[in-house]
């Protein structure tokens, strides 16, 4: 006798515990090595014509290692500033998330 097919998909949806991201959060800051990447990333391209997509991460890795701190400077410079700046966007989205959970209870029960 044949096995039955088994669908996969048309059950309960799991539940994976992980907690959707809200899209008005702030972005992350980006860190020295993002901007020195994303810097350097087409000269790494065009040197190297039709390089694989890792072979660019590791190249940036290599070229990221040899620079010295006077060569990272700019680009930890940038990377601080950008702290800075989701460290402020960051509060002020905790502020209004806070306004918006605590409103409901600033509302009397039974009138509307």
């Amino acid at each position: 006798m044949p096995k039955e097919k088994t669908t996969r998909g048309k059950g309960k949806a799991r539940d994976t515990g992980k907690k959707k991201k809200d899209p008005n959060a702030p972005k992350r800051g980006l860190s020295a090595y993002m901007f020195f990447a994303n810097d350097q990333r087409d000269k790494v391209r065009e040197d190297n014509p039709g390089i694989k997509f890792g072979e660019v991460g590791k190249m940036l890795g290599e070229k990221w290692k040899t620079l010295s701190e006077k060569q990272r400077q700019p680009y930890e410079a940038k990377a601080a500033a950008d702290k800075k700046r989701y460290e402020e966007e960051k509060a002020a989205y905790q502020v209004s998330r806070l306004l918006l959970v605590r409103r409901p209870q600033l509302i009397r029960p039974g009138r509307r």
